[in-house]
């Protein structure tokens, strides 16, 4: 839900529920990157009320509109670590098998002695 002006959209306090800081601190870091941004925080109005309250206000484009951006950019920002995780993990594995292999090649010709 957003709550803000319907003359002046460059201000704005969005209501998301069902999140929670993880969400709402990696948004603000990400609306902070971004130079159309002149102000974002956000506010968990109770812990037990699993809703964050995220407020971006811009240099005059609509806080909607920067707010999407901001998550789509993290978005990519997560896709990025995944894939670049996944490849590490996967390197790992290719370098354990390897290091497997000539490790038992050396036990093999020690044992031929």
């Amino acid at each position: 839900m957003e709550h803000g002006s319907f003359t002046d959209q460059s201000k704005s306090t969005f209501s998301l529920v069902d999140e929670d800081h993880t969400f709402a601190n990696s948004v603000r870091f990400t609306l902070n990157q971004d130079p159309r941004v002149t102000f974002v925080g956000y506010s968990i109005p109770h812990p037990s009320d699993n809703r964050v309250n995220i407020r971006v206000q811009t240099t005059g484009d609509p806080a909607r509109e920067v707010l999407k951006d901001g998550s789509q950019e993290l978005m990519r920002m997560c896709q990025n670590v995944r894939s670049t995780f996944g490849k590490a993990v996967s390197d790992f594995k290719i370098k354990a098998i390897k290091t497997k292999t000539v490790d038992e090649e050396t036990d093999d010709d020690m044992d031929s002695e």
